[in-house]
C-alpha cells in the first residue's frame, strides 16, 4: 500500500509545483517582448516578486471556507482572461507598435486572419486561428484549476502559508522602497499584472473622455466654414494627385540593412523628373500608426486630427471636419479616390468628399491576386490614367491614389511592365507565377526585409513612372508613407516618421513652400524637418491659400 500512496504523493507535488510555474509565470509574463532582459539575460526576468500573488494570497486565507473556492476559480478566470490579453498585446506591440484596445481592436482580428491567409494559406491559417481560440481557452481553464489547487493546499498549510506571504510581503516592500532593478531596467518588486488589470478596466471610461475631447477638437476648425473662392488659390487649374504609399516609413530610406533598392529607385526617380522638366522636395511626417492601421494616418493626413485608435477613427467619420479633399472640391476641383484595397461598401468616401471613388471592381482588374494587394500599382496609376487624368477637356483635378503593392506580406511581386502592355491586368499571371511566394520569403528575416525594400521601390518606380509618362506641365503631386512597415522589418524600437515629397514643373509651387525647410529631391536628408503628420492639412492650406503668397 505504501507505493500507491508514495505516487499519489509525487503526483500531488508535481500538480502543484505545475501550479505555482504556471501563475508565477502568468503574473510576471511583460506584454512587450522589448520589456524581458536583452540578450542571454532574459531568464532574470524570473528573479521577481509579483505583489498580486501575497494580497491574492492573504485574501483566499482570510475569505469564509464556503466562499473560498468561489473567490479562488473567480481569480484564476481573471488571471488567465488577463494572461490572454497579454499574449494579445504582445503581438500588438510587434506588430502596431501599441497596446490592445479591448474595447474598439477585435475588428482588426478579421485583417490579421487575412494576413495569416495572404502570408501562408488558408488551411494552415485557420488552423492557427484554431489553436489560438483553443489556447486562450485552455490559458483561462488551466489558470483557474491553478488557482484552485493552490488555495486547497495553502488552505491545508496555514501556518506555512502565512509564514511564506510575510516573508515574501516583507522582501516585496524592501525591494518596491530601494528601486531595485534587473537587467534592462525591470523592477524585482513587480506589479504588472495589477497595472494591466487596471489599464484593461479603465479602457472604456477612457475611450469616452478621449472621444468627448476628440469630438471638441474636431469642431474647432478655422478652415471648415471658409468659402471655396479663398481656399487653395495658387493651385487654381492645377491637378494635384496625393498618394499614399503603403508601408513607406522612414527607415525604408535610412536603414542601411535594407534600403539599397530603395535609393536607387528614388535616385533614378530624379533622374526622370529632371528629364522631364519637374522637381521635387522632400521631409518627414510623425504617422499617428506604425506596422499597420493605414486608415488612422490617411484620415490623420486629409482631415489635420490625431488619429491614432479606432474611437478617433469612428468618431471623426460622424463629424463635419472639412478634409483636403473636401477642400478641393469646395475650390472647383473634381475630387476622385483610387482605392485598389477598398472590396466592400466604403462610406468614409463621403466623409472625404470623393465625387467618385473608384475601387477594386471598379478598377476592372483581371490578372492575379498578389497576396494582400488585390492588384499591381503600375496598373492601378494605368486605370486612373484612363478613367480620369487623360480625358480630354476636362476641369482640374484632385486624385487620392492609395497604392498597395508594398503591402505586407510583400509577395509575390510585379515588375514594371511598358505602359501599352498592361491591357485588362491578365499580362501579369506569368510573372507572379514566377514570383517568390509570401511562404518562401518569409522563412528569413533577411529576405523579408529585402522583399519589403523591393516592393517600397516598386511603388516609387510605379509612380515617378507614371509622372514621366503621362504628366503635363499643370500636375502637383504629393506622396507620401501612411507608416513604418512591421517591427519584424525596422525592429521594436523605430520611430513614426514617414517621408512625404511634393514633385511639380511650375517653381511657384515650390516658392509656396519655400520656408518649410524641404530637401530638393525625392529623399528627405537626415536632418529634414520632422512636423506631426495631423499638422500637414493647415500647413498646406495656408501655403496655397491667399495667406501663403510669398509675394
Amino acid at each position: 500500500m505504501s507505493e500507491p500512496k508514495s505516487y499519489r504523493r509525487v503526483i500531488r507535488h508535481v500538480t502543484t509545483g505545475f501550479a505555482v510555474i504556471l501563475v508565477f509565470l502568468a503574473l510576471i509574463l511583460p506584454d512587450q517582448i522589448t520589456r524581458l532582459p536583452p540578450g542571454n539575460h532574459w531568464y532574470t526576468a524570473l528573479l521577481r516578486v509579483p505583489i498580486e500573488a501575497l494580497v491574492a494570497g492573504a485574501v483566499l486565507l482570510l475569505v469564509p471556507v464556503r466562499a473560498r473556492r468561489w473567490v479562488a476559480a473567480g481569480l484564476g478566470v481573471l488571471l488567465g482572461a488577463l494572461t490572454v490579453v497579454k499574449l494579445v498585446d504582445i503581438g500588438f506591440f510587434a506588430v502596431l507598435a501599441r497596446r490592445f484596445d479591448p474595447v474598439l481592436d477585435w475588428t482588426l482580428f478579421d485583417d490579421g486572419f487575412h494576413f495569416l491567409i495572404d502570408s501562408m494559406g488558408r488551411a494552415p491559417a485557420i488552423g492557427l486561428a484554431v489553436g489560438a481560440v483553443l489556447l486562450a481557452v485552455l490559458l483561462i481553464a488551466g489558470m483557474t484549476w491553478a488557482m484552485l489547487r493552490l488555495t486547497a493546499v495553502a488552505a491545508g498549510h496555514r501556518r506555512i502559508a502565512w509564514s511564506g506571504l510575510g516573508a515574501a510581503a516583507v522582501a516585496w516592500t524592501a525591494l518596491f522602497a530601494m528601486g531595485y532593478q534587473l537587467i534592462g531596467g525591470i523592477p524585482v518588486a513587480s506589479h504588472a499584472a495589477a497595472d494591466l488589470a487596471r489599464d484593461t478596466a479603465l479602457a472604456l471610461p477612457k475611450d469616452i473622455a478621449d472621444k468627448r475631447r476628440f469630438v471638441a477638437e474636431a469642431g474647432d476648425d478655422r478652415y471648415r466654414d471658409r468659402p471655396g473662392s479663398q481656399l487653395l488659390t495658387a493651385l487654381r487649374g492645377k491637378d494635384v494627385v496625393v498618394s499614399f504609399i503603403e508601408s513607406y516609413g522612414r527607415d525604408a530610406v535610412e536603414n542601411p540593412a535594407f534600403d539599397g533598392s530603395v535609393l536607387t529607385a528614388l535616385g533614378d526617380g530624379d533622374k526622370k523628373l529632371a528629364a522631364a522638366g519637374f522637381a521635387a522636395r522632400s521631409g518627414f511626417l510623425t504617422s499617428s500608426t506604425a506596422g499597420g492601421g493605414s486608415w488612422l494616418a490617411h484620415s490623420t493626413f486629409l482631415s489635420g486630427m490625431w488619429v491614432n485608435t479606432e474611437s478617433r477613427y469612428r468618431s471623426l467619420m460622424a463629424t463635419d471636419r472639412l478634409t483636403l479633399t473636401r477642400a478641393f472640391g469646395n475650390a472647383g476641383h473634381r475630387t476622385v479616390g483610387i482605392e485598389p484595397g477598398v472590396i466592400y461598401a466604403w462610406p468614409e468616401g463621403r466623409f472625404y468628399g470623393y465625387d467618385q471613388v473608384y475601387d477594386k471592381a471598379a478598377l476592372n482588374y483581371h490578372g492575379p491576386q498578389l497576396s494582400w494587394s488585390p492588384m499591381p500599382d503600375q496598373y492601378a496609376l494605368a486605370q486612373f490614367q484612363k478613367f480620369e487624368y487623360g480625358k480630354p477637356n476636362r476641369g482640374p483635378l484632385l486624385a487620392e491614389i492609395t497604392l498597395t503593392s508594398s503591402h505586407t506580406p510583400w509577395a509575390p511581386l510585379p515588375g514594371m511592365l511598358d505602359w501599352d502592355r498592361l491591357g485588362d491586368g491578365s499580362v501579369y499571371g506569368p510573372m507572379v507565377r514566377a514570383a517568390a511566394t509570401p511562404k518562401e520569403v518569409w522563412k528569413d528575416d533577411a529576405r523579408i526585409r529585402a522583399a519589403y525594400a523591393q516592393s517600397i521601390a516598386y511603388s516609387v518606380d510605379s509612380l515617378i513612372g507614371w509622372v514621366a509618362e503621362y504628366a503635363d506641365d499643370n500636375l502637383v503631386m504629393v506622396f507620401l508613407g501612411d507608416h513604418q512597415p512591421a517591427s519584424v522589418v525596422v525592429g521594436q524600437n523605430a520611430s513614426h516618421d514617414v517621408p512625404i515629397t511634393i514633385v511639380a514643373k511650375d517653381p511657384k509651387v515650390f516658392d509656396r513652400i519655400a520656408t518649410w525647410g524641404w530637401t530638393s529631391g525625392l529623399k528627405p536628408a537626415a536632418d529634414a524637418p520632422v512636423w506631426p503628420m495631423n499638422t500637414f492639412r493647415d500647413r498646406f492650406l495656408t501655403a496655397f491659400g491667399p495667406e501663403g503668397d510669398p509675394h
